[in-house]
């Protein structure tokens, strides 16, 4: 082979390892931080044993490649920082009332405030005193179907794709009407939501536009899409709810180099990430879920709220968490300081029930509006753009095949219903008709292993197994 021929091969095989060299780097980045973040988060904002997280959050199924991955817990400064091999090691801090977050691009101890303001902190104490009302038993037929639908979610189809309940709540007519939990869950234990944060972000909206902070056909959302000529200007904050605002971003999670991990794993600010992206499509025009525009509007309603001279951080908790008495919520914001409203909420399954009791109730609260009137059933009609109508405004209004919709239980369920659906099964039901909701929170790291549709059939197959609809 000539000389020169040899030298072109080098080259080129030189590029490749490079190229590989700099694709594992940031594969391995994204694997350290997502460890990091679940171990801090379930230490110190669940308080679950670092034995318990390590057997199967951050090892089980398609996350054994996790196990590379070496964790170290400070328990003094309340940070864990995880590598593989020593390499792309990455940091979560937990900081008193914001949770766990990532310190990327800020060095941990820099990470500002250290804790929500102590006044915050003991309005949510307070108000996790305040509990649910138990409901009253019904018939023995009736309390056996219930029971049989709690043991069913409790229960494992298939050894090799576990569901990995944990905790299940159903709430009718604002009564605590049935409970279970996994053993090692009870009902003080906060447990991540997920993308079911997206559906308190649509109700914090909600409180925005109620002030008068916020409208649904306001454009020109960000400085950085201001510019003359700019088309993201275009973008309504109504498309951002309704997931159609035009914005390429690819909502994959099987590789860890796509928009969303790296949204996520690898970026300090959400939000910046999210906004940077270009338009694919005219705003308005065609329905994409994208987490990454609910971390675009968590960035507007901060915006909105500062420039009143108000605490963003402590607004969720002023506006919704205290007046629900959801003393478990907790809101996990980046390194930013935005809250990460996409997919970094916890909060124990009775709390997450509260949350769906109030839109039960139309956005009302012991006789006080906290959302404005009409604004759940805007949030509930479907966005015309969805395919079938499946998507309103930050609630799913149809339960996607994965989770056993497009079968006959799926049918079975009345049409009213609603959902919050969140990564590994997490999903909070709304039926009004029944003043039924109900709180499924567990870890199907296969999707479908989790069939909410046959749930919620086996609580509604008959009226009676609770109460008879009005």
């Amino acid at each position: 082979m000539p000389a020169s021929w040899l030298l072109v091969a080098a080259i080129l095989a030189a590029g490749l390892v490079a190229w590989a060299s700099r694709r594992f780097l940031r594969i391995a980045a994204v694997g350290a931080a997502y460890k990091a973040k679940v171990l801090c988060s379930g230490l110190f904002v669940s308080e679950r044993t670092l034995g318990s997280i390590l057997s199967e959050d951050v090892s089980a199924d398609s996350y054994r490649i996790l196990r590379l991955f070496r964790p170290g817990v400070d328990l003094e400064r309340r940070r864990v920082t995880c590598s593989f091999l020593g390499i792309k090691a990455r940091t979560a801090v937990f900081r008193p009332g914001l949770g766990a977050t990532l310190a990327i691009g800020v060095r941990p101890e820099n990470l500002r405030p250290a804790s929500l303001p102590a006044a915050v902190e003991a309005g949510k104490a307070a108000a996790s005193d305040a509990d649910w009302p138990a409901g009253e038993r019904s018939a023995p037929e009736a309390r056996g179907a219930v029971d049989e639908a709690l043991s069913a979610a409790f229960s494992e189809r298939d050894p090799a794709r576990l569901a990995r309940t944990r905790a299940v709540v159903v709430v009718q007519d604002g009564r605590l009407a049935a409970e279970r939990y996994a053993p090692g869950f009870g009902p003080a234990t906060p447990l991540p939501g997920w993308s079911m944060t997206k559906s308190v972000l649509n109700a914090l909206v909600g409180v925005l536009v109620g002030r008068g902070l916020l409208s649904l056909d306001r454009r020109n959302l960000l400085p950085e899409w201001s510019s003359p000529g700019d088309p993201r200007g275009r973008i309504s904050l109504e498309d951002l709810l309704r997931m159609r605002s035009g914005l390429e971003f690819a909502e994959v999670y099987t590789d860890p180099l796509r928009d969303a991990t790296q949204m996520l794993f690898a970026s300090g600010s959400t939000a910046d990430y999210a906004a940077a992206k270009p338009l694919c499509r005219k705003p308005g025009t065609a329905w994409q879920y994208s987490s990454g525009t609910s971390n675009i509007l968590s960035r507007v309603c901060r915006k909105a709220v500062e420039e009143t001279g108000e605490d963003w951080l402590s607004l969720p908790c002023r506006a919704l968490f205290g007046p629900l008495g959801m003393g478990s919520a907790v809101l996990e914001p980046d390194a930013a300081g935005d809250f990460v409203f996409s997919s970094f909420m916890l909060a124990v399954a009775r709390d997450w029930a509260r949350f769906g009791q109030l839109v039960c109730q139309d956005g009302m609260w012991d006789g006080r509006r906290l959302l404005p009137e009409g604004w759940i059933s805007w949030s509930v009609t479907a966005t015309p753009q969805s395919p079938e109508g499946r998507y309103g405004a930050g609630w799913w209004l149809k339960i996607p095949k994965e989770l056993g919709g497009e079968t006959a239980a799926a049918r079975a369920v009345p049409p009213d219903a609603f959902h919050a659906i969140g990564h590994e099964g997490q999903v909070l039901t709304v039926i009004p008709s029944l003043r039924l909701v109900t709180v499924r929170l567990g870890m199907s790291i296969f999707i479908d292993a989790w069939d909410h549709a046959a749930f919620l059939a086996a609580l509604t197959r008959q009226s009676s197994s609770l109460k008879e609809p009005r």
